[in-house]
């Protein structure tokens, strides 16, 4: 397993992410627990889950099951680094001060829930889930310095802003004397390459780290031949607009290149995220512990410059739009 830092923080993750939001919903605490011991003994420190991970009802389920993982395992607390996030309505119904976003109040409260759920005392990397547009910064920063001036939370971070997001409160932060985000965990791979435009010479400039989820783009980059009917990759074909299959020569082609290459889809897809600098770690999201297998492989390999070439005129980086390759406005202004 290779590491790095996370974005301009001193703390070190591995380049390979093990995802939880499965946990509880399509994975046991019983496979839960393999996919843990797996990863840990892979390699992998940096762990990533959110107080709404588990579905409706049972909101908080994969951090319980994270937490019962620590208790049962002495050690390993001390072996990981762990994330987990702030946004959503824990409480499946419309009360006041329960709506999704971001408080003081909301802070106080989920974080003491969250470290309850998961038998810990404190959280590496507390994530803001989404951008919230009507909080003030006084009451956004204030609320986040507090946990980390008593000691619950080490480091912030964000997930799904965009790059005017980061830039804004990244440089309120500063103003106030506050290190800020140490990272940003947005969708980003081959088939989403939207983060380019703004997030990423964003996360660049300020210094945050890229959290890559969805590396796979839900299974469409492993070299499935067709989704499986209600599967995640079925959803994530409806959602892109493509279909696995005969027809898309994308995905051939893709699977024709990795094969030249000796490497499996998976590893290719996720190491083409890391390749990247801005991007400091690429989320696995695990159903079965067996999926971890090839991780390793992904965390390693180096594509040059002519494979990022190819990859790029096989996924067609303008998609029918004037779009240039690089960040704004470059990318569609002279």
């Amino acid at each position: 397993m290779k590491y790095g830092k996370l974005g301009r923080s001193n703390m070190t993750v591995s380049k390979i992410c093990l995802g939880t939001m499965h946990f509880g919903v399509s994975a046991s605490e019983e496979e839960a627990f393999r996919i843990m011991d797996r990863a840990l003994e892979m390699g992998i420190n940096f762990f990533d889950t959110a107080n709404v991970y588990g579905g409706r009802g049972q909101h908080g389920r994969s951090e319980e099951i994270i937490g019962n993982w620590l208790k049962a395992r002495p050690g390993a607390r001390d072996r990981i680094v762990l994330a987990t996030k702030i946004f959503g309505n824990m409480a499946d119904a419309d009360l006041p001060n329960e709506e999704r976003g971001i408080s003081a109040y909301r802070v106080r409260k989920h974080l003491a829930d969250s470290l309850r759920r998961l038998q810990t005392d404190h959280i590496d990397l507390y994530q803001v889930h989404h951008i919230d547009r009507r909080i003030s910064s006084e009451e956004f920063w204030g609320a986040f310095e507090k946990v980390v001036a008593d000691g619950d939370v080490l480091h912030i971070g964000s997930s799904n802003f965009p790059g005017w997001g980061l830039a804004k409160f990244q440089m309120l932060a500063w103003q106030r004397g506050f290190m800020g985000l140490v990272s940003e965990q947005t969708q980003y791979n081959l088939l989403n390459r939207i983060p380019e435009l703004e997030v990423l010479p964003a996360a660049h400039e300020f210094g945050i780290g890229i959290l890559a989820y969805m590396p796979l783009a839900g299974g469409l980059l492993t070299g499935k031949s067709q989704a499986a009917e209600g599967s995640r990759t079925q959803q994530v074909e409806n959602e892109y607009g493509l279909k696995l299959g005969p027809d898309n020569t994308q995905f051939a082609d893709f699977s024709k290149l990795c094969r030249e290459l000796g490497e499996k889809e998976l590893a290719v897809a996720i190491a083409w995220t890391l390749n990247h600098v801005e991007v400091s770690s690429s989320i696995a999201g695990i159903r079965q512990a067996g999926q971890l297998q090839g991780m390793e492989r992904a965390a390693e390999l180096e594509l040059s410059p002519q494979t990022m070439q190819r990859l790029d005129e096989i996924f067609n980086i303008n998609h029918g739009r004037p779009l240039r390759p690089g960040p704004a406005p470059e990318a569609y202004a002279w």
